[in-house]
């Protein structure tokens, strides 16, 4: 019998560590570990203690990127620190998610970029889970764009700006902001709820007056509204219509002109 071996580059967070791997039903599974804290500030009573670790026999699955076309998986032991001073019992969370979630920060990420030119419904088909989860991962980056701060130092040449719709029906959208310096590897830089300028523009002030003065092309569709905030805050860049939106458009127009000019056939 002849054992190949495959290294895979995991990329995985600072402070991450890769373990056993175990073909599932579908599926990678990745048995993961993460470095520990010496201290840790109670949630309950606010205090701080060194960590008194409770460990629990409850595996957790967290979906991570698709590798090779099929969903993937971080496993790890559910552990907790109880409070030496009032009790409470905490999970301690990894971080390569948040809370109350079952999916990591970069699956985030790959939905968002999925949702770029599709709607919820046709992303979670695609990557197999809801589109209610779809949803909540929006709002949830939404709100975490509030508070964002990109790095100042961060050099964007590229930069990609779209909606993206929530629902079939087109009756819930969201304005994304792409790093698309890296071709290969996109980033979600920011998002904003709704897809008229104002959305635009939120996403943008998100950069220094510097990086955007730096930028030197822009991708967008063919919206009046992002193509104005993109000619008032990103003074030196060039835009730039991607074909699939100018493919988009053309069929639509076509489309148009297919229903004005063919009169309906009346039976005989």
């Amino acid at each position: 019998m002849t054992t190949t071996t495959i290294a895979i580059d995991m990329d995985v967070p600072a402070g991450v560590s890769v373990g056993e791997y175990e073909r599932i039903d579908g599926g990678h599974a990745f048995h993961v570990s993460w470095e520990l804290p010496d201290n840790l500030c109670c949630e309950t009573c606010q205090r701080e203690s060194r960590l008194q670790l409770v460990e629990k026999n409850k595996f957790l699955s967290i979906r991570d990127l698709d590798l090779w076309g099929k969903p993937s998986f971080f496993v790890y032991q559910e552990v907790y620190h109880r409070c030496p001073s009032c009790g409470h019992r905490q999970s301690l969370l990894p971080p390569f998610k948040r809370r109350d979630v079952k999916y990591t920060f970069r699956f985030e990420e790959q939905v968002l970029v999925s949702l770029i030119g599709s709607t919820a419904e046709d992303v979670a088909v695609r990557l197999g889970i809801a589109a209610e989860t779809v949803e909540r991962i929006v709002k949830n980056r939404i709100e975490d764009a509030k508070a964002k701060q990109i790095d100042p130092q961060r050099k964007i040449e590229r930069l990609g700006l779209d909606e993206i719709s929530l629902r079939k029906g087109h009756k819930g959208y969201a304005t994304i902001l792409t790093d698309l310096t890296n071709g290969e590897r996109p980033e979600i830089l920011a998002l904003s709820k709704g897809r008229d300028e104002a959305a635009g523009r939120a996403c943008l002030e998100h950069l220094s007056a510097q990086q955007r003065s730096a930028v030197r092309w822009h991708h967008t569709d063919m919206s009046a509204a992002y193509l104005k905030a993109c000619g008032v805050h990103l003074p030196n860049s060039q835009s730039v219509i991607d074909r699939f939106h100018v493919a988009k458009k053309l069929g639509e127009v076509a489309d148009d002109l297919r229903k004005k000019t063919i009169e309906p056939t009346s039976e005989v």
